[in-house]
């Protein structure tokens, strides 16, 4: 994973300004605006998802809309505050955004874990919060278990070259 992330630096330098706009569209379907329906499941994720979610409103200096329908809330507002905080970015630490957030499926997670606000752990538990909270009911999948530790061993990678 550190040679990927030092290729990923090297693509950073060169298409900077492509990946960041891939990014803000990427932030319009963030897992964390998408809650669950089920009472014991949106539970879980207002006391666990909650204070990132308001941590990132903070940071981006915006209010965050969530839904539990399949409609895209409208987040737009925060899209110029997410590309200046990513504009500011080292190469390294905006590489590193990038994998990590397609990692979890999330830019407001991985905004917390290149800030240092959550650690990998917090971060892969709660980016798979639902999919764990799923298998606690009906039982887990061996394969879907095996990508989920290989998603926990990339996240420590990432972890691991933001502290270098």
């Amino acid at each position: 994973m550190q040679k990927v992330l030092e290729q990923a630096v090297n693509e950073i330098r060169h298409h900077r300004r492509e990946i960041i706009g891939r990014l803000l569209d990427f932030a319009k379907t963030d897992l964390l605006f998408f809650w669950g329906e089920k009472r014991e499941l949106f539970l879980q994720q207002q006391e666990k998802w909650l204070p990132i979610l308001d941590w990132a409103a903070t940071e981006l200096k915006t209010d965050l809309a969530k839904t539990s329908t399949l409609d895209v809330p409208d987040n737009s507002a925060m899209r110029n505050p997410l590309a200046d905080l990513l504009a500011k970015m080292t190469d390294e630490e905006l590489a590193c955004f990038y994998a990590a957030a397609l990692n979890m499926r999330s830019v407001l997670l991985a905004l917390a874990l290149v800030k240092h606000r959550i650690n990998a752990k917090e971060a892969y538990e709660l980016s798979y919060l639902e999919e764990m909270w799923q298998n606690e009911k009906w039982g887990a999948d061996p394969e879907a278990v095996c990508r989920r530790e290989e998603r926990l061993a990339e996240l420590e990678s990432i972890e691991s070259f933001l502290a270098k």
